[in-house]
């Protein structure tokens, strides 16, 4: 029992040597040599003998596109631009994703997901933020001749930058470009 609590007596000490208090030194790191706590990293301007040109700050990728910096050459920052831009992608813009069942799925997925809950299941402007009056007006149905008579690039155009009375807020940054199109593609789908 003597050796017991001398033992116990020896580790208590032991134990309070292992807690720090001085946040900046987290005490032993049993795989410091291999990185595995502390990562080595190298500053933006800084050489790297990792990268093949020796620098840190890369080049983007070639095609990439930054945040926020869509490349869609119809702008839409006021009412008079977006009507005339909205007419001009409806003459200009053709949708280049073919009408497969697997895009018309893909399609059906996205309207579901970003338009339904203001058009409806069925695209007839009958979402649930309409039918439980969180949303004042009527969004527009879908299926009816003002739509249907719309050439794609329209559709598409109205999808990026929202409506030109400002009731359709702007998808563009929240749907990539390929899944815009095939909610087009969906939407004339419906429309039948």
């Amino acid at each position: 029992m003597k050796i017991k609590n001398l033992l116990i007596l020896l580790l208590i000490p032991l134990f309070f040597t292992a807690c720090n208090k001085d946040k900046n030194n987290p005490g032993y790191a049993y795989m410091g040599n291999q990185d595995m706590y502390y990562t080595k990293f190298y500053k933006a301007y800084s050489p790297n003998p990792l990268l093949p040109n020796g620098m840190t700050n890369q080049a983007e990728p070639l095609g990439s596109v930054a945040r926020g910096k869509m490349p869609f050459p119809y702008p839409g920052s006021n009412i008079g631009e977006k009507a005339v831009n909205q007419s001009l992608a409806g003459l200009e813009l053709t949708n280049p994703i073919p009408v497969t069942a697997d895009n018309l799925a893909e399609g059906k997925e996205a309207f579901r997901i970003f338009c339904s809950d203001c058009h409806g299941i069925t695209g007839k402007g009958d979402g649930h933020l309409y039918t439980s009056k969180l949303f004042p007006a009527k969004p527009t149905s879908l299926v009816e001749n003002y739509v249907k008579t719309k050439p794609d690039g329209e559709i598409y155009y109205v999808i990026t930058y929202g409506s030109i009375s400002g009731l359709m807020g702007p998808h563009g940054a929240m749907i990539p470009s390929e899944d815009r199109w095939k909610i087009v593609n969906y939407v004339r789908e419906l429309a039948k």
